[in-house]
């Protein structure tokens, strides 16, 4: 069984910091592209953070110089680390793993707001 778990969310004033996990399970993860995604309320989801199986990373525009993805193969897991946060990036924040199949996690939400 496939699963995919996010966690870390939470409320946090503007400017401070969250790190997301992602825990996944039942896929070889390291053959896994990885991305991360959101979905604010009345918007479209809209991904946010990819790193590839090789570490190649690239950011959506809005969140460059604030948001780090990293993964570790050996615990199956990916990262999403933000900075700077700001009440634009509240959403509930999806994980994302893309090879011949596609899994997603359940979302976590993130609220910035003072």
């Amino acid at each position: 069984q496939v699963q995919l778990v996010e966690s870390g969310g939470g409320l946090v004033q503007p400017g401070g910091s969250l790190r997301l996990s992602c825990a996944t399970s039942g896929i070889a993860f390291h053959r896994y592209t990885m991305v991360w995604h959101r979905q604010a309320p009345g918007r479209e989801r809209e991904w946010v953070a990819i790193i590839s199986r090789g570490n190649t990373t690239d950011y959506k525009g809005s969140v460059k110089g604030r948001f780090t993805i990293s993964r570790d193969n050996s615990k199956n897991t990916v990262y999403l680390q933000m900075n700077s946060l700001k009440p634009e990036d509240t959403a509930v924040y999806y994980c994302n793993a893309r090879s011949a199949d596609e899994y997603w996690g359940q979302g976590t939400q993130v609220t910035v707001s003072s």
